[in-house]
């Protein structure tokens, strides 16, 4: 890993020594011999750790410390004195410091000190990642407009809470992706995402997918099989599609999530379980209730936190920053350079009524950059129907 190590001593012998070393395992150096050239460093974000004399000729080094605490990412400050003052280096501690070495420095324990303050910044930068990686999810759905807005902030709390959540849409709206952005939001972003789609499973299957099944439950079943719901324990399962799931079925996982338990097909044993429950649904569930494939108790317990996805028809003015995030990924992905649109391309995306939501648009622009070959995508790189519309 790439690190940057700012070493600010007044001693030009004292700066070169320790450069000389550090430069020779590997790092990047870059020195200064005051507290003023140092603060420059660090508003250019040019410094991953900071090595820092206490005495130096503008200031007391340790003030960095209360002068950088309010930085989102403050570099790890290592203090360095020829003093050897116990009560300022407690003091240091406190207000921040990762670390406290005497002059002369020994080469050993400055290693050892790096090598610590480097694993906070690759953790540092990962989270950073991780971030970028959350940003991108929630881009997919995210807009400008107000309903898009308020749906973000809505499923952002509901990733602080292991509460049930029932997110509905017509298909293509991206209910699968906001379940996946709760889940990397959440405090179980680390645990597991696991998801079953209830419409393409058997009726039959879906009991032993989501509890599994012990040896010999039935015919074929050789060995204990574990469920979905039990291989999602302490992380998010995700059901698909729930209107689809048979009413006795439903019945069974009520019982699951009430109780956060459930038994194995052919087994006694209760298994116990955490798991935060998402759900999606593109049908109105009301009137499955009414028509009584639905059922009501489920329903209320699965809707604790109810997310719904506009159709993209009624948030047209989020177009252009989607197709944005669309080119952005398939230039990624393609290993394409193409940097924008025309302005009647996008008239004609704006005013199209987009039935297949915001998978269509994706396709779309997929497609479009399929057949473009510079930099634009102009109206002949759409499929035909968007030629005359």
């Amino acid at each position: 890993m790439s690190v940057t190590i700012l070493v600010v001593d007044d001693e030009e012998n004292a700066r070169s020594y320790i450069s000389d070393f550090l430069t020779s395992e590997g790092y990047e150096v870059i020195c200064a011999a005051n507290l003023e050239a140092a603060r420059a460093q660090i508003a250019q974000d040019n410094a991953d750790i900071i090595l820092l004399d206490v005495q130096l000729p503008d200031g007391y080094g340790p003030d960095l410390l209360e002068e950088t605490s309010k930085m989102e990412a403050r570099p790890p400050i290592i203090l360095i004195t020829a003093h050897g003052d116990i009560d300022m280096a407690v003091d240091a501690m406190k207000n921040g410091a990762h670390d406290f070495l005497q002059k002369p420095i020994q080469f050993e324990r400055l290693k050892t000190s790096i090598q610590r303050a480097q694993e906070i910044v690759a953790m540092r930068r990962e989270l950073n990642h991780l971030r970028d990686q959350q940003r991108s999810e929630l881009n997919f759905i995210v807009g400008k407009t107000p309903v898009m807005r308020t749906l973000v902030q809505h499923a952002q709390r509901a990733a602080q809470a292991s509460v049930p959540v029932l997110i509905t849409g017509e298909t293509g709206t991206g209910k699968e992706v906001l379940a996946r952005a709760i889940h990397q939001l959440s405090p179980r972003a680390s645990k597991s995402f696991v998801g079953i789609n209830c419409a393409a499973i058997q009726n039959t299957v879906l009991e032993s997918e989501l509890f599994g099944y012990e040896a010999g439950a039935f015919t074929g079943a050789q060995k204990r099989k574990h469920g979905l719901m039990e291989v999602a324990d302490a992380g998010i399962l995700f059901l698909d599609e729930i209107s689809s799931m048979p009413v006795d079925m439903q019945a069974k996982l009520l019982r699951a999530i009430e109780e956060q338990a459930f038994h194995r097909v052919g087994g006694t044993s209760l298994v116990k379980v955490d798991v935060h429950i998402l759900a999606a649904s593109n049908r109105d569930l009301p009137t499955m209730i009414q028509a009584g494939t639905f059922r009501e108790d489920l329903y209320y317990r699965l809707k604790v936190v109810d997310l719904e996805i506009p159709s993209l028809r009624e948030h047209k003015e989020d177009i252009p920053a989607l197709v944005g995030l669309f080119v952005q990924q398939n230039n990624q992905r393609m290993g394409l350079n193409i940097s924008d649109i025309s302005e009647r391309t996008m008239q004609v995306l704006v005013q199209h009524n987009w039935p297949g939501n915001i998978r269509e648009l994706r396709n779309v622009i997929e497609r479009a950059m399929l057949f473009c070959d510079d930099a634009l995508i102009d109206l002949p790189h759409l499929s035909p129907e968007f030629q005359h519309p």
